[in-house]
């Protein structure tokens, strides 16, 4: 997804960081401004809530990638946390990954993500006893809940309140924004289910691929077998909601919690405030350490804004997911931070968000493999990285496989190779080159990106017309409708993809598997609709031993990056700062910002 819209259903939220570029005029006096108002912010001691001789806590450089940093187990205090705009707190509207780590707070799901060093992104039992049995290799699934966990208002929580949260999901016209695998993966396309505020069956039976036979059993049965369905159900629109509590599209102004936490104020000045939930049970949750007595969210704050607020002590932890901004990473270039180096307080990670370019093989001259392999080999991955900010903003790669997956095909780096573009021209009847239309979306960054390709195509001889398309509508329904791009001769799309998990399968089959091909929303940018490469698919998703199907996944990286329809520019990096009292401070990789479940301040 690019960095300034919430794109695609299965992309949708992940905000990337832009970068100051520096320009003559007016823009140049307005970054020294901004390298000015950082270099104050740094010299400000301060603590929490007044306290001005509060330590700053270090740990050294990516503590909390691999560890825990400053880590304790005391209790108390308030947690400080600071974030961009908030699109909902209702756990089934919401589509930032920011505010799915806010949710960690308030709302339990059936499993969850661990909460251990170097394992962020491994599934762990949350609600449920287990992480579900599957007897038919993925096609129905089985979680047994435990006893004992209960939602603010006193009620135990049942298998009934996990099938109605997730029955909000398909009602579209009232819940709308949040991720609807659910609805893809359970849903009868003869008889498509409306949602629980339509539901006029007597006896509630609800939607009919949930089945809770009692208050602890919750089976669900798929239109086709999903191995990665666990991680739907960890997502916070998989959380349980009480169906007397539920106010529909106005559930986000009081959700009800199921987890350490309540959300006790919502307001656009003070922001959010969560108070200790009384009715959860420490020992009944093996994820949570809820450590502080409270957490308080200020929301709609800038990437400098959000900094400044760190680096004067203000505040304890970023969940934006959106890195440094250009001028506090200029501070950290130059060793800045008083008695602790603020290198010492940052953690740096890819965030498996990789810009590429989508070469649609039913445009012209596309969808000719030579003239694909044309544009591949005149890419300077090199030039692209520095025009992204550098090496510590975006990492080179060439395969579909983001880094944090590990186990992907092996990457060479290649860098351009001109005499080889022009042979695959020759090979495609164009030996001098040909003209296309570059699709990017209208950002400050994407386009700078888009104009660095633009230059290197035409060293070649290919000519590619540069078509900002507005950011709001650019993945939905500009490069999201295939007849839109063959209407329009998109030739070349540059688009930045992110999976809501961190699983190959996640990464790939949106973008790789003909069957993922729709007419709007579309994430298949480059129209593949290889039936080899979807048995492929098949068989990694039969792969019942966990190597055996990582392996088959590389087979459907190899194939599709064979056909030249995409090219991997680079990974997106991002910094996070940790505030001067966290505690406990470790980075929750798939949501690209410290835990909130584990954090504390004492």
């Amino acid at each position: 997804m690019d960095s300034t819209l919430q794109g695609p259903a299965r992309s949708r939220g992940r905000r990337l960081p832009e970068w100051l570029r520096g320009t003559p005029g007016r823009v140049l006096g307005l970054a020294l401004v901004v390298l000015l108002v950082v270099a104050v912010a740094v010299s400000c001691s301060g603590g929490g809530d007044g306290d001005s001789g509060v330590p700053v806590l270090g740990d050294g450089p990516d503590a909390g990638v691999d560890g825990v940093r400053a880590p304790s187990d005391a209790t108390g205090g308030t947690l400080r946390v600071v974030t961009s705009e908030v699109d909902s707190l209702d756990p089934q509207r919401s589509y930032q990954p920011g505010v799915w780590n806010l949710m960690r707070l308030y709302t339990r799901t059936l499993v969850t993500y661990a909460s251990e060093p170097g394992r962020t992104g491994e599934l762990v039992p949350d609600l449920a006893t287990d992480l579900g049995t599957t007897p038919d290799g993925g096609l129905s699934w089985t979680f047994t809940l435990e006893q004992g966990a209960r939602f603010e208002n006193g009620r135990a929580i049942t298998s009934r309140d996990v099938k109605y949260g997730i029955e909000r999901s398909f009602a579209s016209d009232v819940v709308v924004g949040g991720p609807t695998y659910v609805v893809d993966l359970l849903d009868d396309p003869e008889n498509p289910y409306a949602g629980p505020y339509q539901d006029e069956t007597p006896g509630r039976l609800g939607l009919a691929a949930i089945e809770t036979p009692d208050d602890a059993t919750i089976t669900f049965r798929l239109r086709s077998a999903q191995p990665d369905f666990p991680y739907v159900l960890a997502l916070p629109s998989s959380s349980p909601v009480p169906i007397e509590n539920d106010t529909g599209a106005a559930y986000g102004s009081d959700p009800v919690s199921s987890g350490p936490y309540a959300v006790t104020t919502v307001d656009a000045a003070t922001g959010i405030v969560l108070d200790r939930n009384p009715q959860w049970d420490p020992a009944a949750d093996e994820v949570r350490t809820a450590l502080p007595d409270r957490v308080v969210v200020r929301t709609g704050l800038s990437t400098l804004e959000r900094d400044q607020e760190l680096l004067a002590g203000s505040a304890d932890v970023d969940v934006s997911g959106a890195g440094l901004h250009a001028a506090t990473a200029a501070r950290l270039a130059e060793g800045a931070g008083g008695d602790v180096p603020l290198t010492d307080r940052v953690d740096d990670l890819t965030t498996g968000a990789v810009r590429l370019l989508a070469l649609p093989t039913d445009v012209a001259p596309m969808n000719d493999p030579n003239c694909r392999a044309a544009v591949a080999a005149a890419i300077d991955r090199g030039a692209v990285q520095e025009v992204a900010g550098g090496a510590d903003n975006a990492v080179r790669t060439s395969q579909l496989w983001p880094r944090s997956l590990g186990g992907g095909p092996e990457d060479p780096d290649p860098g351009p190779d001109p005499d080889a573009a022009r042979e695959a021209l020759a090979a495609c009847g164009q030996p001098d080159g040909f003209r296309t239309v570059l699709a990017v979306p209208d950002a400050q960054a994407s386009v700078a990106v888009a104009e660095e390709v633009v230059a290197q195509l035409a060293e070649v001889g290919i000519t590619a017309e540069l078509r900002p398309l507005p950011a709001t509508s650019f993945y939905a329904t500009d490069v999201g409708s295939p007849d839109n791009v063959a209407r329009n001769g998109f030739g070349i799309v540059l688009a930045t993809w992110t999976a809501d998990f961190p699983t190959p399968g996640s990464f790939l089959v949106p973008l790789v598997d003909g069957r993922s091909v729709s007419l709007v929303g579309n994430t298949n940018y480059a129209r593949l609709t290889d039936p080899a490469i979807s048995g492929l698919v098949d068989a990694a998703r039969a792969a019942a031993d966990p190597e055996a199907a990582r392996g088959a996944w590389r087979e459907v990286a190899t194939a599709a990056g064979g056909t030249g329809a995409y090219v991997p520019l680079v990974e997106t990096r991002v910094q996070l700062l940790a505030g001067q009292r966290l505690r406990n401070g470790l980075v929750m990789e798939p949501y690209a910002g410290h835990d909130l479940a584990t954090a504390g301040v004492r």
